[in-house]
């Protein structure tokens, strides 16, 4: 239980990745569909 395994690091690496891609998607289709300043106002602050 402490140590972590083989198989639960690599499923967190390709969980992370698949989290990243569907944010980038998101953000790109959200700028696509017309939302360009709102999205850019709330990346950039």
């Amino acid at each position: 239980m402490t140590e972590p395994s083989e198989d639960y690091g690599d499923l967190d690496a390709r969980r992370n990745r698949r989290i990243r891609v569907v944010a980038w998607t998101v953000i790109i289709a959200l700028i696509l569909g017309g939302g360009g300043a709102t999205v850019l106002t709330l990346l950039l602050g």
